[in-house]
């Protein structure tokens, strides 16, 4: 029986998760003989650009026409689309200043002569077409990769942890970081599966694998303010990885609000 032919792709984004994928080096031989990856720009030299695809997996924002336009022949050509990593599935750190318009910010980057660029705002992948899987984090845990490439090739579904980072923390037995250091930490309104990797360290959870499935955003900004902490650190700590998540549902007047200091 033939292999299944699978296509990995970056929009924009820093290739991060791709990278994460070639460093599963015990693993790659055997996903090798399990699948026919015949278009990884990444990867190989040699690419079919146009056939039909099984699999693909799309990291990165659209933040140009072109993004846009490669997502849909993405999407035309792949069985199972799986959007890789928080840039795709939320929108990451790309989306963090939609806010402040294209034109200003190619003028701050470029000074000028940037008129080769097709920039929009930025949003995340699964805004604009379906996928079958989502696997957040920035970037991708490689046992969760590997995960679901088994579930896509089996046609059932991957179990990733839904429980928050704040739950992986505790069983680790660390200090809160909002209690002991009076700090922003997103570990209660984020995904885990990370191991709570960053407190673990003494850092603060920054959100990087986007939000639970109902994350509590008002009890969380409430927590915060009564720690002494402004609503604009909330805000900038909040914003950095799923700021089209939390902003467009109204939670910026909600921080505002909770404002007493």
């Amino acid at each position: 029986m033939a292999k299944p032919k699978v296509g990995i792709f970056g929009l924009t984004g820093c290739a991060g998760d791709q990278l994460q994928i070639l460093n599963c080096e015990d693993h790659l031989l055997s996903l090798a003989e399990r699948l026919d990856i015949a278009d990884w720009v990444m990867a190989r030299s040699h690419n079919d650009h146009t056939c039909r695809l099984d699999i693909a997996f799309v990291e990165g924002v659209v933040a140009t026409e072109r993004d846009l336009e490669s997502l849909k022949e993405i999407r035309a050509r792949a069985g199972t689309l799986v959007a890789l990593g928080t840039c795709a599935v939320w929108g990451g750190l790309p989306a963090m200043q939609n806010e402040v318009s294209r034109e200003t910010l190619q003028r701050e980057v470029y000074h000028g002569g940037a008129d080769f660029l097709d920039s929009v705002e930025a949003l995340p992948a699964t805004h604009f077409v379906p996928f079958e899987y989502l696997l957040p984090g920035c970037p991708i845990e490689r046992h969760e990769f590997l995960k679901v490439v088994n579930a896509a090739l089996t046609g059932t579904r991957a179990e990733l942890p839904l429980a928050p980072v704040c739950f992986e923390c505790k069983t680790k037995e660390n200090l809160c970081r909002v209690i002991y250091d009076n700090e922003v930490c997103c570990g209660s309104m984020t995904r885990g599966g990370c191991g709570a990797r960053c407190p673990s360290h003494g850092v603060a959870c920054a959100g990087c694998r986007g939000p639970v499935e109902e994350p509590n955003y008002d009890a969380n900004i409430t927590m915060f303010a009564d720690r002494g902490i402004s609503w604009m650190e909330i805000a900038r700590k909040m914003n950095h990885f799923s700021a089209p998540v939390w902003m467009t549902q109204g939670l910026e007047q909600e921080v505002r609000r909770g404002d007493t200091r």
